[in-house]
């Protein structure tokens, strides 16, 4: 998995570093019987469960989570290695056993090929990976990988990075951090892990109380229940949730997804996990929209179900994961329509005059879907296929989409997004699927967010109104709504001020966290607004504001603001500082260090992200602009240079290379590059009125007019524009124009400064 994150361009001439959001990818939703529970509670083992929850040990032995992860030992491999080998990259890998130990040899740190003895494995079905010790107390992922559903090797860089190849100093190498357990793979696939990252050495002590997923990891540590268990019925408090942290039953369905949110979701984390009654206590869950999503919330990468389950109609409606699935033995109640025949009326639902289709036995031939999976007749009968439609991940592992929609061929039309039914019939057209659900169900179709999602990338009135009316409409799932907030500050930022601070009011954490992360703090009344939110119940509120206010002097903070500033600073650092074993981390502390005049600091650390992963190259903007504030020029130059090369698309940097140019006198050059940037970043106003002060400097007026009329058309709301267009006028004799300027500026600011001059030259 790619984890490396965007952040935003810097100007020289701008005084602060942009710090990034917490980056990189745990929470339950829980029962506190007290606090007295969580802080003495103890993890005691499966084992002491058996005796009276035998059924429910008994589902869940063999099941994924007790697969999760174990000893590599004759009884837990599955693959194959009787001297097993297979072709990557034009190296020959091999997988064999000697004195009953595992080896792979293969491409190591420095890309010459060694032998690895391989210590666990890693998951069961429908694939096994292998865990290989490295110094510094890290543990990583083989990429040769053990197809369990087809009994095949493969090489994981041929399914996860078809379009690439991975050689041994891209970070994606196996042997690098996005390969890493330690910190991708390791809180998922054990109990009580706790990653034990110190960042002062760049080592990992991690450990854990069982290596699977086992009892405790969702009821929580037991050692409280055993002792509520020893006592008679008479001593019970019946008040305590028999003595477990966390309360899995007489809960609703948003508190036991919340259960299952901590593995199940993209997300960011800010701690080891420990249960907690609020998810973003320190876990922040993707929303369903980004690179991970079709543009109308359906999978496109792996989202491990949360994103997709609670934007659906199941969800809304309170269905909960145990409706479905065995939660102790993971696997579904029923393989067949009855698993949604529990709700649905079989005879309106499970009928050829809803699906359509032939059931299994009658004539028919069978269809190839676009992934190669073939479908035979009867299989387009099952809910599943046209409700849930599935696609590969990591090779075999064949994954439903849980937003459980409507088969939609009209939104394939409109927005570029898959449909079940062209999915299945990749032979046909949209408009053939078009015309069939035309058929079947009449042409009238409901709205659906991704309209409104996609108009709003346009920045259009209408594309703020419809997210306004998601954002406002309850009935829309919360996440979705949250994903409306999102866009709003994404797209909307002046205009949707107002709607952003009403939601960093609401009570549901995606929406609340979302309004602020997406909040532009440039103003006295956001600054307020963040520093109101400092003292807020949730983690992840604390630190985003402890984020935004970071880039603010000290002595700018209020003083009944300071002492709550302080403690969610010391959060937010230790957030930093538990993620900064990615190279994302390590920008974002370094950040942080940047912020707080740090600089030796940040350096460092800016450097240890790059020699991580030297193609996250928004590195280099920001370590270029602390060399230029050190002086250090020649070795700006270098970074900006370098960044360019490989980002030459990007505007903003060009800019902001044109004014390292131009601070240097080297204005030739600074105009080539700002030429560039006006025509890569066309709704910059800045660099389109820098260009007009190039022209003016040449004394080029009819240049430097043109540019700055154009950086009025982009802002015509920035009184400075026409001043200055003003004062071109003025300086060039243009009586007529600065008359018409003049009277402009007048008409359309008519309280603006040195009111009395431009009066004076209309009246001249």
């Amino acid at each position: 998995m790619d984890n490396r994150q965007k952040t935003e361009r810097i100007s020289f001439l701008a005084a602060l570093v942009t710090v990034l959001t917490i980056p990189l990818y745990l929470l339950v939703n829980t029962y506190n019987s007290s606090s007295e529970t969580i802080a003495e509670a103890e993890y005691v083992g499966k084992e002491t469960c058996i005796e009276c929850h035998l059924n429910e040990y008994n589902d869940w032995v063999g099941s994924d989570h007790d697969k999760a992860m174990d000893h590599a030992n004759d009884s837990t491999v599955l693959g194959d290695f009787n001297n097993q080998s297979l072709e990557y990259n034009g190296m020959t890998h091999k997988l064999y056993k000697r004195d009953n130990r595992f080896y792979a040899f293969t491409d190591g740190e420095t890309g010459k090929m060694e032998e690895f003895e391989i210590k666990y494995v890693f998951g069961y079905y429908p694939l096994q990976q292998y865990l290989i010790e490295f110094d510094r107390g890290r543990l990583q992922t083989l990429p040769l990988t053990w197809n369990s559903k087809d009994s095949v090797w493969y090489h994981m860089s041929t399914e996860v990075y078809k379009d690439e190849i991975i050689e041994h100093d891209n970070w994606l190498h196996w042997t690098n951090q996005a390969q890493n357990w330690n910190g991708m793979c390791a809180d998922c696939h054990s109990t009580n892990l706790v990653k034990g990252y110190d960042v002062k050495t760049d080592t990992y002590h991690t450990t854990w109380s069982e290596i699977d997923v086992s009892c405790e990891a969702c009821h929580g540590p037991a050692s409280k229940h055993l002792e509520w268990a020893a006592k008679a019925d008479y001593a019970r408090d019946e008040h305590v949730n028999f003595g477990l942290v966390v309360k899995t039953s007489g809960i609703d369905n948003k508190e036991y997804v919340d259960l299952c949110v901590r593995c199940h979701t993209r997300r960011g984390s800010l701690s080891d996990f420990k249960h907690s009654a609020d998810i973003y206590n320190h876990t922040i869950p993707n929303l369903p929209s980004g690179e991970n999503y079709h543009i109308d919330g359906q999978i496109l990468d792996e989202d491990y179900v949360y994103g997709s389950f609670t934007q659906s109609k199941m969800f809304m409606r309170d269905v909960k994961c145990n409706d479905c699935h065995n939660v102790h033995s993971t696997k579904r109640l029923f393989e067949d329509n009855r698993l949604c025949t529990q709700c649905h009326r079989a005879d309106d639902y499970d009928t050829y005059n809803h699906h359509f289709h032939k059931l299994e036995g009658e004539k028919g031939e069978a269809v190839i879907a676009d992934d190669g999976v073939k479908f035979e007749v009867g299989a387009g009968a099952r809910c599943i296929n046209c409700h849930m439609p599935a696609q590969f991940y990591m090779g075999p592992d064949y994954r439903n989409d849980h937003s459980f929609r409507v088969p939609r061929p009209d939104l394939t039309q409109t927005l570029g997004t898959p449909n079940a039914c062209n999915q299945c019939h990749a032979d046909k057209s949209t408009q053939w699927a078009v015309d069939y659900v035309n058929k079947w169900h009449g042409i009238g179709r409901p709205s659906q967010y991704g309209n409104a999602f996609k108009e709003a990338t346009t920045g259009s009135q209408k594309g703020f109104d419809e997210l306004v009316h998601i954002y406002q409409d309850e009935v829309y799932p919360e996440i979705v709504r949250a994903t409306a907030i999102r866009l709003l500050g994404m797209h909307y930022q002046n205009k949707a001020k107002e709607v952003l601070y009403e939601a960093m009011n609401n009570f549901n954490g995606h929406i609340r966290y979302n309004a602020l992360q997406n909040l532009l703090m440039d103003d006295q009344t956001s600054f307020q607004k963040v520093l109101g939110m400092l003292n807020d119940q949730t983690k992840a509120i604390r630190v985003e504001c402890a984020t935004k206010l970071n880039t603010v002097n000290k002595d700018q903070i209020p003083v009944k603001y300071q002492e709550q500033l302080k403690k969610a600073e010391k959060e937010y650092l230790e957030a930093l500082e538990y993620s900064a074993d990615f190279p994302s981390g390590k920008f974002n502390l370094a950040n942080f260090y940047y912020n707080t005049k740090q600089n030796d600091k940040a350096e460092e650390f800016y450097k240890k992200a790059l020699r991580q992963d030297k193609l996250l190259h928004p590195i280099k903007i920001n370590l270029a602009i602390l060399f230029n504030n050190k002086g250090e020029y020649e070795k700006a130059e270098i970074l900006l240079k370098d960044y360019l090369k490989n980002v030459p698309n990007d505007g903003a940097t060009m800019f902001t290379y044109a004014l390292f140019l131009s601070e240097r006198q080297r204005y030739d050059e600074s105009m080539t590059y700002l030429l560039k940037a006006s025509k890569l970043a066309t709704t910059n106003p800045r660099i389109f009125y820098n260009i007009a002060m190039m022209y003016d400097f040449r004394n080029n007026s009819k240049d430097a007019i043109k540019y700055l009329k154009s950086a009025i058309n982009i802002n015509p709301e920035d009184q400075n524009y026409y001043v200055a267009l003003l004062n071109l006028h003025v300086k060039y004799k243009q009586t007529k124009e600065s008359k018409a300027v003049a009277k402009q500026i007048l008409e359309k600011f008519p309280n603006i400064n040195d009111k009395a001059n431009i009066e004076a030259i209309l009246n001249q």
